[in-house]
């Protein structure tokens, strides 16, 4: 990060120089602006830069204190791009309700340009009919409720095998695992089943699928760091720090995997009957190649492997961040610990496993996950970019503005939530505020059109491995480690990771 900082240093240094040709310009736009309507209230930001220094390493906690000064809605200037950033529930209530269509595109970064495949994504295309087209398929096929309630057999055996996995371990005398290794296989493991018909990790210790973890891992570092072209645009046909050039390179390279996946997955559609088979999500993609007539929303080879690889990332990363922050709270509150493992042996006992079926008799347990994601959502909904001029809770907001949501300073706000900052799954129990984009104050997965459509999936799933770890392991922290000294750091990326990966030590329980 530090070469990264000290590189944008540089550039910025020649950017201010050629900037200043264009103040008057940048000024009057400003002007422009400012006569067409009242922006709403933010830092005032410093010439040309903007506010790209206010911010700081951890914006989301940042924007979350200047939300005190300004109000729910903040505009902050981004080198030229103008931003807004949403910061109250009542804020969110009235975009998602009254504004969500024309706020309901993506703002895409110069990194997120390097291959037009990004772009064609379910996350990150614009609204529109390949949208539409692309979310049904994805309802339908892969997050209905008739195929979640299908493929219970297939996240229970996904999470077997975790628990086998790490059993071994316990059994060899392992000190300690590295929780998030074994969740992520796991989930890896789900998605491969729902997608291509196979697991893709048959040990989270092999080298077998480090490379693509390892090659996603460097992808996303290079989407998510500070590039110039995003604030400067007349930088952008020179890429002065070379970032669309090596996302296309890390993205060519993770596709080739992805790719062998799929074609092995067409061979073996080839080679069997169509009757003899149960169809995937992959082989429902192979149908639309197919049949598909419509030129707008036609799907090349390479734009299908980029679908495949949206469902690999989106849904393992979201799940396997989740749990790990979830057992480090509870590793940190021993007292949440007992209750919800108490809990799961009142009601389930040791006689037998947990099933999906008996998350509606433990609420403690599904008030753990909701205070997890209260504290720990992903810091920023996918950036939305405004389709037209608006008018918005009394403020102006012109068309292209990039639109942030804080979830984190929504889960967070004193206003909102008694003591905040504090690990309170008691908070949730006899309440009715869930995680399904109806109540404004908690938004882990957003809401309106453009909610998580992995939602469903995500919840059988987070449910099922962490009720699993809990009954079927007693759990300490590795030696030297204390409640009051576990360190919960953060780590900014797509996510909000833990900064020092939780390492615990699983104790095997009779079964």
């Amino acid at each position: 990060m530090e070469t990264h900082t000290s590189e944008m240093w540089f550039w910025m240094a020649i950017s201010v120089a050629a900037s200043a040709l264009l103040l008057l310009l940048l000024l009057g736009k400003k002007a422009t602006a400012s006569s067409c309507g009242r922006l709403p209230p933010g830092p005032p930001g410093w010439p040309l830069v903007g506010n790209i220094f206010d911010l700081g390493s951890l914006p989301h906690a940042r924007l979350a204190v200047l939300k005190h000064k300004y109000g729910p809605l903040i505009w902050v200037r981004l080198g030229s791009v103008n931003t807004l950033v949403v910061s109250s529930a009542e804020a969110a209530m009235d975009m998602f309700k009254n504004h969500d269509h024309s706020f309901s595109n993506r703002h895409l970064t110069e990194s997120l340009k390097s291959d037009d495949t990004i772009s064609a994504t379910i996350a990150l295309s614009d609204y529109g009919p390949y949208w539409r087209m692309m979310r049904c398929l994805y309802t339908i096929e892969i997050f209905s409720r008739k195929r979640i309630h299908d493929t219970a057999p297939v996240r229970r055996r996904c999470v077997d095998k975790m628990i086998k996995w790490i059993s071994d371990e316990a059994n060899k005398g392992a000190s300690t695992i590295e929780v998030a290794s074994f969740v992520l296989a796991a989930s890896f493991n789900l998605i491969g089943n729902l997608v291509l018909s196979r697991d893709l990790i048959v040990d989270p210790k092999s080298t077998k699928g480090n490379e693509f973890f390892e090659l996603n891992s460097q992808l996303t570092e290079l989407i998510i760091m500070p590039n110039l072209a995003d604030f400067f645009p007349y930088l952008r046909w020179i890429d002065p720090q070379g970032v669309k050039k090596k996302v296309k390179e890390k993205l060519n390279l993770i596709l080739e995997i992805v790719g062998s996946f799929v074609e092995e997955r067409r061979r073996m559609v080839d080679v069997q009957h169509q009757q003899n088979r149960e169809k995937n999500f992959l082989d429902v993609l192979f149908e639309f190649q197919v049949n598909g007539k419509d030129e707008s929303t036609k799907i090349s080879d390479r734009h299908l492997n980029m679908l495949i690889l949206e469902l690999l990332t989106a849904g393992t990363e979201n799940i396997v961040v989740t749990i790990e922050w979830a057992m480090a709270e509870l590793l940190r509150k021993p007292e949440a610990m007992k209750k919800v493992r108490d809990e799961i042996a009142q009601v389930v006992g040791y006689d037998r496993k947990i099933e999906e079926s008996d998350m509606e008799n433990l609420p403690y347990l599904c008030a753990v996950i909701k205070e997890t994601l209260r504290l720990h959502p992903s810091p920023f909904l996918v950036p939305r970019s405004v389709v037209k001029d608006a008018e918005f809770m009394g403020y102006w907001i012109p068309k292209d503005t990039q639109v942030f949501v804080n979830a984190w300073a929504l889960g967070r706000d004193p206003s909102t939530w008694d003591d905040p900052l504090s690990f309170k799954p008691e908070r949730f129990l006899g309440s009715n505020i869930d995680y399904l984009g109806h109540n404004f104050e908690f938004l882990p997965f957003g809401a309106g059109r453009r909610i998580c459509p992995g939602l469903p999936l995500a919840q059988k799933m987070i449910q099922l491995v962490l009720g699993s770890l809990l009954q079927s392991f007693k759990w300490d922290l590795e030696n030297g480690i204390t409640p009051d000294s576990m360190d919960m750091g953060e780590k900014l990326g797509a996510v909000i990771r833990k900064a020092i990966p939780l390492k615990a030590i699983p104790r095997a329980l009779a079964m």
